[in-house]
């Protein structure tokens, strides 16, 4: 059921035209930078984007602007954990896991889990509920169970969907960002 919601999602943004995408961003980005989570936070996290992800690096660079620190994670298959790595101009990034371009855990800074203010939380789809169906790692649903900060996720209102089969160790977020705005959602921590 998850993999077919996954690609029916994913055909979905493949549909969508460079313009209509690029635009629906810009306006998603606006609606993000409005949150009272995002101008107050010190240190945001959150992944390297490819393919038809939204586009993160426009927000790394609003990050920076706006002094915050900005980190980016780093997943280890061996043991099913990802650690976060502070993300700067100057860190050394490697290729890995699924493709993933990751900061390397050698030549970098981790990050505490307790100092991440704001963790936006990638996936392919979402639902009102702030369930989400990401790529099938886990990572996530693993980082967020004790993660004390705000959890939210960006994506357009192409990726909503009605229902996501969820699981008991399944993670919602707390805001979801689209073009149309930012929502509460139903079972935020």
């Amino acid at each position: 059921m998850k993999k077919n919601l996954r690609l029916q999602t994913l055909e979905r943004l493949d549909d969508m035209s460079s313009e209509e995408f690029e635009h629906k961003t810009a306006l998603l980005y606006k609606h993000l930078f409005q949150l009272t989570a995002w101008k107050q936070a010190k240190t945001v996290a959150m992944t390297m984007s490819r393919g038809k992800e939204i586009p993160t690096r426009p927000l790394i660079e609003a990050a920076w602007q706006h002094g915050k620190t900005v980190c980016v994670p780093t997943c280890f298959p061996q043991t099913k954990e990802m650690t976060f790595y502070e993300y700067t101009s100057q860190t050394k990034m490697t290729s890995s896991y699924f493709g993933l371009t990751e900061p390397d855990p050698v030549n970098s800074t981790a990050i505490e889990k307790t100092a991440i203010d704001l963790m936006i939380v990638p996936g392919v789809c979402f639902d009102a509920k702030g369930y989400r169906i990401g790529y099938g790692g886990g990572y996530y649903d693993r980082y967020l169970v004790d993660y004390p900060g705000e959890a939210i996720a960006v994506c357009l209102s192409v990726q909503q969907i009605a229902q996501v089969p969820a699981e008991i160790h399944d993670i919602p977020v707390s805001i979801i960002v689209t073009e149309k705005g930012a929502q509460m959602v139903a079972s935020s921590k």
